[in-house]
């Protein structure tokens, strides 16, 4: 496997890193589930910058909606996604818990289409990426997708998901988190509601 950029991600010796997206929720505000939305377009970007990126496997998570998984993207079914965020996170990350060899996850939300492999290997490369590293996307200094979780964080991660909340608490509780500015290649805003009609 390749990176965006051309490197092979594909040795024995590379570090395994997992992507989680983020797509279980009804998306209340925005009218549908978004891992429907633009006809399955934002699923299909988010996946491809995950795994062009460097992920060498990529969960998504699923609840209020299925469909057909993109190639090479695998579904993790949330009984529980009714309950909030962290439940999304919570399966995600339990699932990517268990591959064999993961040094870290990257976690991203399906209603940031607009990112791109390049994000990701930018945030990959700032985490090393290494077990015990915390790294998250910032555009123009705003906080926000996606972020890498070294494995050494994941026990305490999920110790602190709760309701509505996903891992942003425990990143936001932390002094060691790199912050990855990524401004230039994306927006970084996530669509809570649908574009207005012309």
């Amino acid at each position: 496997m390749k990176g965006a950029s051309g490197e092979d991600l594909s040795g024995d010796d590379a570090a395994t890193v997992v992507g989680v997206l983020l797509a279980a929720g009804a998306g209340t505000r925005f009218g549908m589930p978004k891992i429907l939305a633009e006809q399955g377009e934002w699923l299909r970007l988010c996946v491809s910058a995950l795994m062009a990126g460097g992920c060498r496997r990529v969960f998504v998570t699923v609840g209020a909606a299925t469909t057909a998984m993109p190639q090479g993207a695998e579904a993790v079914q949330v009984p529980t996604w009714r309950e909030g965020l962290s439940e999304s996170v919570r399966a995600g990350l339990v699932r990517a818990r268990g591959c064999e060899g993961v040094v870290g996850v990257v976690l991203h939300v399906v209603d940031i289409p607009d990112v791109s492999a390049t994000q990701v290997e930018r945030l990959l490369a700032a985490a090393g990426p290494a077990p015990q590293a915390l790294a998250r996307a910032t555009h123009f200094g705003q906080i926000g997708h996606p972020a890498y979780i070294g494995t050494d964080h994941l026990g305490a991660v999920l110790d602190s998901l709760a309701g509505d909340r996903g891992a942003g608490p425990y990143l936001a509780g932390r002094d060691d988190v790199i912050d990855v500015e990524c401004g230039d290649l994306g927006t970084g805003i996530d669509h809570d509601f649908p574009a207005p009609r012309l």
